[in-house]
């Protein structure tokens, strides 16, 4: 079962982007939950992850203070709020269980930060 990623797209740098993830409940509600990325030519990054009990976050230090993870237990989701954004920030994004489960990864959502 992948976990579909949406909400990407060309965005001016400064500009605001917010990503969203729907998973099942039985995914969802017993795992924390991330959002990854990957730039051409680098690895596959963490950039935020959120626990099952939403109550911790972490974030890696490119993106803090500028992205926000939260999750949606009624909904099954989570979202990655992205502000200030940067053209280093250019990559697809995936959400995943963190720890990332290969079964999980779907095809992200791109997001292209540039003027």
């Amino acid at each position: 079962v992948q976990l579909q990623a949406s909400g990407g797209g060309l965005v001016q740098p400064g500009g605001s982007l917010r990503l969203s993830c729907t998973a099942s409940a039985h995914i969802f509600q017993v795992n924390n939950m991330g959002w990854y990325r990957q730039a051409p030519g680098k690895q596959r990054e963490l950039v935020a992850s959120i626990w099952k009990d939403g109550k911790n976050t972490y974030y890696a230090g490119s993106v803090k203070g500028r992205f926000t993870i939260s999750r949606d237990s009624a909904k099954n989701s989570v979202s990655l709020q992205m502000n200030s954004l940067k053209p280093e920030d250019t990559a697809v994004y995936y959400c995943n269980v963190q720890p990332p489960l290969a079964p999980y990864w779907g095809q992200g959502t791109q997001v292209t930060v540039s003027s």
